[in-house]
Parts: C-alpha cells; sequence; structure tokens
C-alpha cells in the first residue's frame, strides 16, 4: 500500500506481549498531521480498545495488508520521547530480555496537562573551567577532569572517594567542568535524601536553582514539569534517582552516579533493570563520559575496569592517611578466648570505652542492621528459631511490651513455646533501633540520644554531644563530621542470605564510617579475620572487590557470567526451557522450588552464560516469550536478568 508521503505514523504501542514487541502502522488524519511528530504521545484503537501510544517515525509506505486504522488522537504535540531516549530503551529492553514498551513507561512519565502549559524557566550561567583542587589528591584525578573540560573524549572512571570529605562538593568540581565545556550534567543517586544533598550543594557551588531534581517523589506534576524542563533544554544539571539514567538531558556532556552498589538502583518492576547498567549503555551508545564515584566498589564496577572499559581513580596514599578514620575490631576469637564474659555483651568494652570518649567533644554514630525493636526470635533455652505457627514465617517484636509478630503474614504469636524443646523463654537474634536507643539510654544517663531509621529518618544533626542511633542508609549528616562511629550487630549484615552479603556489608560500613570526622575512631563488632572487617581496617576496597570476583570467576556467579532466572509454573518454566532457543554452553540450574513465600508451588531455574554471549541468552528468553504469549500458553513465566540476589 502506498500513500502521500508521511501520512503514516509508525506508532509503539503501550502493550507489554512479547509476541506484539514491534511497531504498528496507523494513518494520519489531515487534521492531525501537523501534530502526530515522532515522539508525541497518540492514542489508538488497538485490539478493540484505545491505548496510549508513541508515534516512532512517518513513511509514505507501510507493509500492513489491509486498510489501516486512523489515529484516534494526538494526545499532545510535545515531543517527549526523544531519538536518542528512545536508542537507548530498544538497548534496554534487550539486554534484559523486555519489550521496549515495557522499558519506555519508565522513561517518560505521565502526562500533566497543567505541568505542560506552565511556562518554561530557563537556567543559564557562565562557568570557567575549576583547577584541580581536591582532584590533586587522587591518582589520575587531575587527568579526568581535563578529558571532561576539554569536550572532546569520552573518559569512564571508577573512583574511590576519599572518605571523612565531602563526596558531592568534589564531584561539582567535575560537573563545573563539563558546564564549562557547553555540555550538560546527570548526577543519578539512590534517594530522595541523597538529591536533597546534592542540589544544595550544587546551590552554592554552581548557582542557585542551577540543578534541577526528577524523582517520583515530587508528584506527578512537579515531577512531569521538572522532565519538561529537562527535555526543553532549560536544566543545566539534573540530580534523580533510578529512572532519571533514562533523563533527557539536551547536551549531555557528563554522567555521575553515586554508590553504584545501592539495591535501590534496582527496579522493582518488570524487567528489574538496574541504573549503572543503563547510564553504562548509554555512555557507549552517545559516547557520553561516566563516572561511577562511591567508597566501596561493587564486583561488577571491577569488571569493568578489568575489561579496560573503565578507568580507576583512586586516592593518594598520604591523602588517604590523612583523613581516613581509624578502625578497629571488636569480638573476634582472640577477644573471646581472653574475656568470654566481655564479649559476650552486644557492646563491647572498647566500643563502650570509644563512645564514652567520643561523647566528650562531639555526636557519636551507632549503626546498627535493622529497625523496629527486636527481629529473628529464637528459643531462649536451645536458640531454635521461633517460627509462626500459621506460615511458618520468622517472628519479631515491633515495639516495646508487644506480643511476638510474625514477619511475613502479620499474625501475632499469643503464645510461643518452642516447637524444638517446648520452651518460653524467648531471645532475639538482632536488636533493632529502638531496642538499640532503649540499652544506650541507659548506659549513657543523661547523654541525647537520637534515632533515625525507616520509621523517621534524620537529615542532619549538629556538632553537640549525642548518640545517634541510626539503621543503614538513614545515618545523619554530622556538623564537622561524627567524633566516633560503632557499627554493632556486624554479624547479622555479615551472616545475612544471599551472594552479595560481604560486598554488601563493606559498602555499608564505608559509608557510615566515611561520616566520621578525620582520624576518628570506628568500632566494628566482627571478627578482624573476615575479609570484609580487614578491607574496611585498611580502608581497601579495592581490594576486596577484586577478591569477590576472582571467586565468582572460579565458581561460575555474576557478575563474572551473565545470569537469568525462570520463576512461574513447574509447567510454564519446563516450557519455557523447552522451546528457548539457548546459545551453546548455557548453563542450566534447576528448576528448584522458588525462594518465595507469595508462591508456594513455584519454581526457578538458572540460566547462566558467559559475559560474551548474555545478549544472545536474553534475545533467546525473549523470543521464547513472544512463543508462549502468542499461543496464549498457561501459567506466567518472570525473567529476571542478572538479578540482585539469586538465593
Amino acid at each position: 500500500m502506498t500513500s502521500t508521503a508521511g501520512d503514516i505514523a509508525r506508532v509503539l504501542v503501550d502493550v507489554g506481549l512479547p509476541h506484539l514487541d514491534r511497531p504498528f502502522d496507523y494513518l494520519v488524519p489531515e487534521s492531525m498531521s501537523a501534530k502526530a511528530m515522532p515522539g508525541v504521545r497518540v492514542r489508538v484503537r488497538f485490539a478493540g480498545r484505545l491505548v496510549d501510544g508513541f508515534v516512532l517515525s512517518r513513511e509514505s509506505e507501510t507493509t500492513h495488508k489491509g486498510r489501516l486504522s486512523p489515529l484516534s488522537s494526538v494526545v499532545s504535540s510535545e515531543v517527549v520521547l526523544r531519538d536518542d531516549v528512545l536508542e537507548l530503551c530498544r538497548a534496554v529492553a534487550e539486554r534484559y530480555s523486555s519489550t521496549l514498551a515495557d522499558v519506555v513507561r519508565f522513561a517518560v512519565p505521565p502526562r500533566h496537562a497543567r505541568a505542560e502549559a506552565a511556562p518554561d524557566v530557563a537556567r543559564e550561567g557562565v562557568w570557567e573551567t575549576p583547577g584541580a583542587g581536591p582532584w590533586t589528591d587522587y591518582v589520575g584525578g587531575e587527568a579526568l577532569l581535563e578529558r571532561i573540560a576539554d569536550g572532546s573524549s569520552c573518559p569512564r572512571a571508577a573512583i574511590g572517594m576519599l572518605p571523612t570529605r565531602d563526596p558531592f562538593a568534589e564531584i561539582l568540581v567535575l560537573a563545573q567542568a563539563a558546564l564549562a565545556s557547553g555540555g550538560d550534567v546527570l548526577i543519578v543517586v539512590p534517594d530522595a535524601r541523597d538529591v536533597a544533598r546534592v542540589t544544595a550543594a550544587a546551590d552554592l557551588a554552581l548557582g542557585k536553582g542551577i540543578a534541577v531534581a526528577l524523582t517520583a517523589d515530587l508528584g506527578p506534576q512537579r515531577r512531569y514539569r521538572a522532565f519538561l524542563d529537562v527535555l526543553r533544554g532549560n536544566a543545566r544539571v539534573v540530580v534523580g534517582t533510578r529512572a532519571a539514567a533514562f533523563a533527557p538531558v539536551t547536551h549531555l556532556r557528563l554522567m555521575v552516579c553515586w554508590d553504584d552498589g545501592d539495591d535501590l538502583y534496582s527496579s522493582p518492576q518488570f524487567p528489574y533493570w538496574h541504573a549503572r547498567e543503563v547510564l553504562a549503555l548509554r555512555s557507549h551508545l552517545q559516547s557520553v563520559p561516566l563516572v561511577l564515584a562511591g567508597y566501596a566498589r561493587t564486583p561488577e564496577v571491577q569488571v569493568l575496569i578489568d575489561s579496560g572499559w573503565a578507568k580507576a581513580v583512586l586516592p593518594r596514599r598520604p591523602a588517604l592517611r590523612s583523613v581516613a578514620p581509624r578502625v578497629a575490631s571488636s569480638g573476634g576469637d582472640f577477644e573471646r578466648e581472653r574475656d568470654p564474659a566481655a564479649t559476650a555483651a552486644r557492646i563491647p568494652h572498647n566500643a563502650w570505652t570509644t563512645a564514652q570518649a567520643a561523647l566528650a567533644s562531639g555526636p557519636v554514630l551507632v549503626q546498627v542492621p535493622f529497625a523496629g525493636y527486636a527481629r529473628g526470635l529464637a528459643c531462649g533455652t536451645c536458640r531454635s528459631p521461633m517460627r509462626c505457627a500459621s506460615c511458618a514465617g520468622p517472628l519479631q517484636i515491633p515495639r516495646t511490651e508487644q506480643a511476638p509478630m510474625c514477619v511475613w503474614c502479620g499474625a501475632r504469636a499469643s503464645t510461643h513455646a518452642c516447637s524444638t524443646c517446648g520452651g518460653t523463654a524467648v531471645r532475639a537474634q538482632v536488636i533493632g533501633s529502638a531496642r538499640t536507643v532503649e540499652e544506650l539510654g541507659r548506659a549513657f544517663p543523661g547523654a541525647r540520644v537520637i534515632r533515625s531509621d525507616g520509621e523517621h529518618v534524620v537529615s542532619s544533626v549538629d556538632s553537640a554531644p549525642a548518640l545517634v542511633v541510626a539503621t543503614t542508609g538513614a545515618e545523619p549528616q554530622a556538623e564537622g563530621g561524627y567524633a566516633a562511629v560503632l557499627l554493632l550487630d556486624a554479624r547479622a549484615l555479615l551472616e545475612r542470605p544471599g551472594l552479595r552479603a560481604g560486598e554488601e556489608a563493606l559498602r555499608r560500613w564505608c559509608n557510615a564510617a566515611a561520616l566520621a570526622r578525620p582520624g576518628a575512631p570506628v568500632v566494628v563488632t566482627a571478627d578482624q579475620a573476615i575479609p570484609a572487617v580487614q578491607a574496611l581496617m585498611r580502608w581497601d576496597p579495592v581490594w576486596f572487590s577484586s577478591r569477590e570476583l576472582a571467586e565468582r570467576e572460579h565458581l561460575g556467579l555474576p557478575p563474572a557470567v551473565r545470569m537469568a532466572a525462570l520463576t512461574g509454573e513447574q509447567a510454564a518454566v519446563a516450557e519455557m526451557l523447552s522451546i528457548a532457543s539457548l546459545p551453546t554452553g548455557t548453563r542450566v540450574l534447576g528448576p528448584v522450588p522458588a525462594p518465595r513465600r507469595e508462591a508456594p508451588d513455584a519454581v526457578r531455574a538458572l540460566l547462566s552464560i558467559t559475559r560474551k554471549e548474555g545478549m544472545a541468552l536474553a534475545r533467546a528468553l525473549h523470543d521464547a516469550q513472544a512463543i508462549r504469549s502468542a499461543h496464549r500458553s498457561p501459567g506466567s513465566v518472570e525473567v529476571r536478568v542478572d538479578p540482585m540476589e539469586i538465593g
């Protein structure tokens, strides 16, 4: 069929079925011709109902046999899906074995008409190329700054930031270099609290209002308004959370990802993409410099460095020695042999004396792994875990003087006799932040105690003496830094089930210890023979990430290999494995019962392949899903490519 030039619109229809993962052609009525440009939102009739879509291109010919349906309406003439973002979405969809429509939903937020009609606010400034400043303290730091400033190269760096200094102030020096070269900057951070910190620092370093926040927490109208500011080129520095990795920054010259190991970067919705991987794909496709910065280093970043794709930028040893906290461990085998009674206490003697001495000069941070009162209850007699009588889930005590409650189903345990020995005494395997506040209040009478956790996050504290009890990730900033840091219940972090327990523990410890004053004492309640504790004491996360990657290469585990997890009913997973044209060398583990309480009959299979063949595996799984979708096979199969946890 042939039509007048441009009378056909190729539309991405918002239908997430794998066998319909392709554009569809529609006729463009003459009344809509001026508005139905590539990148705009439209409404079309598909399978008998009106659905949303985006115009991908205007064509003069179609391969469709039969009569084309017309566009139902043009929702807005705003071009919200730019070509470069569309290319990125295609790459992410292929990387995560997904449909393009599923990815575009994250890249383009829902429309808000009032925000679209609001006037633009231009954010302009004049910036000079900054001096090396703090980057003289890093090996390769000055060279990185120069390459960002020259505007003609595409450096990619993994930076191990110096502790006890303001990392965002140093990162904004790189941002200023990009702005001086005429480019724009995208900074992606884990949560809204970090967004507020970066935007406040940018107001001081770059000018008031230069940085634009882009997060889901803004609400529909403010979020869409911020998105339009970015899209229209009115934002020079964009600071956002996970989905900001897709932000349509106009003249993108630098991308920064802070603390890429944070699990908030992994999307909880299909296709479960990770912001670090999206930024890496964007850097490759669009030749944009990328900086991955943090105190710890993930094995995924170690892979990028070992392959030569990114360069390591690390602190010079004299600079590190001058600012690093003094880390000591407590609770090791030697201490237990010497004084079993003292080390049985939750707060060891040296942690106690450290906190007592530090309180004379400022606040003391006490990091605990979990919120609440008491988690993981066990029998006080035989130490067997206490389980819910209804669903066998673990029990916890949410608050003081409350009966134990099931973490899974929420049922209260009115009676809690041990199923092993019949004992009624109960002990907590893990103490939460609420119980810790009570303990420290009694141990340090008269001291001010501040609590910061998921129920109530405190953003900052002053320099006055105080005990600040915070869960991991909720540690407040202290004016002038903390006089000491105590890392309690370290074993609870290290003994968590999962592949990433060690690296996650080290990352959380480093983030807390970095809030201390230069040279301040840090006490971690774990045996110093544990590799993660050794890395913290020497402040050498690079050694730990290299060690972790070497072990995973030996065992054939991610990120040394690419992996996909298939979860669903046994028959559906079996069909998926039988019809998928898996690349040669694919290793299949399972199916075995899935580690999920929501679907007790579900099974899971793990598929692994070399990193070189990872894209071939993703395509094979997408094609298999398309076949099952087209045949309307019973049961669903969830596909997770490179899942954060595999057990």
